[in-house]
């Protein structure tokens, strides 16, 4: 038996005054600087305090958020005691907030605590609203946030089913200031969740009709959002695509893209959705020859229309790589200006780190050591995977 979780969405024009229907004493808000110096928080704030609530921001979120973030908000929560958290910002300011809420309700426990097998007990005294700015994390609405342990340079991929947020609130305004480079990364991100949501061993209907739309979705509006960041329908499309990605890999589970990315971005500080998608063509060239047909209806959902499954399968491997670099990103380590004596030097961390990674046994194709390392040196050079 399986669930399917997924919180309360408010979505499009104006979502964001779904706020005012929340109800309580005080809320902490989680996020960043750049978020608050964009107005976005004071927008979040006006219509809390509108609604009655006492508020207290914490803008203290770094990039790829550090257990000793986590620790200091929640004991900042601990002396506020909110009822509500709101997560505001990407997925970093997102995945702060629900472990600073685990930590404030669950004191006695350890972030490495939060795993499905792990009673938290939630929702005791706080529950939680997450409000993305950026149209890739999807962590508006899964169960599992990401945290950097800075000393093991490691992500520790963290997951329960109690840290769903309560509300998501997707309003694509809030996304429509993003860079182009920042678009691009998000995008990438949301097609790294949709293909491996729909590739993993644990998809099931109600995650695959969410990817297969998010991925039509991505490759219709991405190069759009990215070439004019003021197309508000292409905003609109992106962040509804980024949400609906979340809850399927949420509920089917993330792969061997996500193993090497988190494992790269680890070691060599490199953003998430930039690592994801450099790493999205080798992982779906490795799962090729086990996948094909679900690569056809893949590439179906992408517009691609072909005679047979093998060529469409094809097809939509080059229109990947087509995509990435149409949006500026790389397609190989190297690019990243990554010196190759620095990465060889790294190699076997990097390996034993993707190896860790729960994704991994979910792939479609589950590698070993040696097919991980090859991996990673065939996308440093940007080589196209042939074994």
């Amino acid at each position: 038996m399986w669930w399917f979780l997924a919180p309360r969405v408010a979505f499009g024009e104006d979502a964001l005054d779904a706020l005012e229907t929340v109800k309580g004493s005080r809320a902490m808000v989680v996020t960043d600087q750049n978020i608050r110096k964009l107005g976005f928080v004071d927008e979040v704030v006006q219509r809390l305090r509108k609604n009655g609530l006492e508020v207290l921001v914490f803008d203290e979120v770094e990039p790829e958020p550090s257990r000793e973030t986590v620790i200091r908000g929640a004991g900042e929560a601990r002396e506020f005691s909110p009822d509500w958290f709101v997560g505001l910002g990407g997925g970093s300011c997102m995945d702060a907030a629900k472990a600073i809420w685990v930590m404030y309700e669950r004191p006695d426990l350890r972030i490495e605590d939060i795993t499905p097998m792990t009673e938290l007990g939630l929702r005791k005294r706080a529950r939680l609203v997450c409000i993305p700015t950026t149209s890739g994390t999807g962590s508006d609405a899964t169960w599992a946030c990401v945290i950097t342990s800075r000393e093991e340079e490691f992500k520790i991929e963290l997951a329960s089913r109690e840290i769903l947020p309560d509300l998501s609130i997707v309003d694509p305004k809030l996304a429509s200031r993003m860079p182009p480079s920042l678009t691009a990364m998000t995008g990438m991100d949301v097609l790294a969740h949709a293909f491996e949501a729909y590739l993993s061993q644990w998809s099931n209907p109600f995650s695959d009709a969410l990817a297969l739309k998010a991925v039509q979705l991505a490759f219709t509006y991405l190069p759009r959002a990215h070439a004019d960041g003021g197309d508000m329908e292409a905003r609109d499309k992106m962040h509804v695509a980024a949400t609906m990605a979340g809850m399927a890999f949420s509920n089917s589970q993330i792969g061997l893209v996500h193993a090497m990315g988190h494992s790269l971005g680890a070691v060599f500080h490199i953003p998430h959705g930039r690592t994801v998608g450099l790493f999205l063509p080798y992982g779906l060239e490795y799962a090729a020859g086990t996948v094909g047909g679900r690569l056809a209806e893949l590439a179906w959902a992408a517009g691609i229309r072909c005679a047979s499954e093998e060529e469409a399968a094809g097809r939509l491997l080059e229109e990947v790589r087509g995509l990435i670099r149409r949006v500026g990103e790389p397609l190989s380590v190297r690019e990243l200006g990554i010196k190759r004596e620095e990465f060889e030097e790294k190699l076997e961390e990097l390996v034993r780190k993707a190896m860790q990674s729960t994704g991994i046994f979910t792939s479609p194709r589950v590698p070993g050591d040696e097919d991980c390392r090859r991996l990673f040196l065939y996308a440093y050079e940007g080589k196209r995977v042939d074994f």
